[in-house]
């Protein structure tokens, strides 16, 4: 049986939320409802779920679309985003695509549109999304993100669930500047000096780890965060 596609939809419009959730259970994908956007943001970081795609309604309490888009942005750039918005100015849909927008809807809009451009969506990043549940490829090393193993030459290795979480984000953001505040609060839930000290000693152990292909190195970026450098 194929696996479901899991959603998270950030909605505080009680009656819309409610159809969209309908709807798209109906539709065979799986559907985590968030009320505002700080809970969609602790659900982001905090659920043992991989959402494969966020659905943002842009204005929302305690943490607007646009917000939470970018914090989720600053530790994974590559799940999609589509935004739902009472707004149709020029401005504010630049403003969404800037921050890593696939698309953008205007209310109200339909189902099958919304149907229709999540599939176009989903069409384009097929690869991303489906990698993330296979065994994928660090440099020569072999990795399984659901099992947290890595196949190492001494033999696998079963990641701490902690581990298993930073290296996710640091594969997510390959060749580029994962930031370390936002690292922090999404794997620790705080970016406190004492989970900084924490995470600087998981950083190490993937290091350590992860040596065995020289063409691996996860480096410290002072004062911003870390980048998985993986050369070709």
């Amino acid at each position: 049986m194929e696996k479901k596609l899991n959603i998270l939809l950030a909605e505080d419009d009680e009656n819309l939320g409610q159809l969209l959730f309908t709807y798209l259970q109906g539709k065979g994908f799986a559907v985590n409802l968030a009320r505002n956007g700080k809970l969609a943001y602790e659900k982001f970081t905090g659920s043992k779920t991989k959402f494969d795609f966020l659905i943002l309604d842009v204005m929302m309490p305690e943490m607007d679309g646009f917000t939470l888009a970018k914090e989720i942005r600053e530790i994974d750039k590559q799940v999609p985003i589509l935004f739902l918005t009472a707004k149709s100015l020029k401005e504010d849909k630049l403003q969404g695509f800037e921050i890593g927008a696939d698309d953008y809807l205007t209310k109200p809009f339909s189902m099958e549109e919304l149907l229709a451009r999540l599939n176009a969506i989903l069409k384009r990043v097929a690869p991303e999304v489906k990698n993330v549940k296979e065994q994928i490829f660090i440099g020569k090393i072999p990795y399984e993100p659901e099992l947290s193993i890595l196949k190492l030459a001494e033999g696998d290795k079963k990641l701490t669930t902690k581990e298993n979480q930073l290296l996710n984000l640091l594969i997510k953001n390959k060749n580029e500047i994962l930031d370390r505040n936002a690292t922090l609060r999404a794997v620790w839930g705080d970016d406190n000096y004492f989970n900084g000290r924490s995470m600087d000693v998981y950083i190490a152990k993937l290091r350590k780890l992860l040596k065995e292909d020289p063409n691996i190195e996860i480096m410290n970026i002072h004062g911003v965060g870390f980048k998985l450098l993986v050369k070709e």
